[in-house]
């Protein structure tokens, strides 16, 4: 069954949302994510996604605060990424809460430095990021496209030991027109053994039971919860 994992994006302590990663687009829906982290916990949720979006963009954590607090006041898994650059962010990450941390922008710049922190903690703690656009994957915050192409990039990953991804696709983040299904079922093609985390585009139920039926392993959802798109209660035959 696939795994439903609310997104929470925090800017200066608030839940917000984007449209295609432009910070300029930013909408507050929430001016306090511990409550709708309760919320998500009580309708049943298990597992949360965390991004600090200014720690994205200032290439540190920043928002530990909020992740500690979440941490410590729900049962949720976080898993939890933005700004994780060394290993200072990496162990604050931990030392808040973090149940697994999400490594994008430092997996293309530094690869030695993953592979330490895969021995280190183990390689169920950490998630690969990869965000996409145009089929070349892009880092800090969306900011930078790189030469990168997706599946060298998930390849060369997969080879180290990664057992997950959360793959965006950018061109769908935050517009709810639908996840990039095709781009989804081809990951799974590719490498079947890889636990997919579809990111980006979800604008109602039928979308997820679609990404169920092609065995996607889980799905980020964010705008279509804050704006209603998608009801609590409609996740319940997904969350048993």
């Amino acid at each position: 069954m696939i795994t439903i994992i609310p997104a929470i994006d925090i800017i200066g302590g608030k839940c917000v949302r984007l449209t295609r990663g432009e910070f300029r687009t930013k909408k507050i829906y929430n001016q306090n994510p511990l409550e709708l982290a309760k919320v998500y916990q009580e309708a049943g949720i298990r597992r949360l996604h965390m991004v600090d979006l200014d720690g994205a963009r200032q290439k540190q954590i920043v928002n530990w605060q909020v992740l500690e607090k979440i941490a410590r006041c729900t049962s949720l898994d976080i898993d939890f990424g933005g700004g994780i650059q060394s290993v200072h962010d990496i162990e604050l990450a931990f030392n808040c809460g973090a149940k697994q941390v999400v490594v994008g922008s430092i997996a293309v710049k530094n690869k030695e430095m993953v592979q330490n922190w895969m021995e280190q903690y183990g390689r169920e703690k950490l998630i690969l990021g990869a965000d996409v656009k145009d089929g070349k994957i892009a880092i800090h915050a969306w900011k930078d496209q790189t030469e990168y192409e997706l599946f060298s990039f998930l390849e060369e990953y997969y080879c180290l030991g990664f057992q997950q991804v959360i793959c965006t696709d950018i061109s769908r983040d935050g517009v709810l027109e639908g996840p990039s299904f095709a781009l989804y079922e081809s990951i799974k093609n590719h490498i079947p053994d890889l636990g997919v985390i579809a990111s980006g585009g979800v604008g109602k139920v039928k979308d997820i039971a679609r990404l169920e039926q092609s065995n996607i392993d889980g799905v980020i959802i964010g705008k279509a919860l804050y704006e209603g798109k998608i009801k609590l209660e409609e996740l319940k035959p997904f969350l048993c």
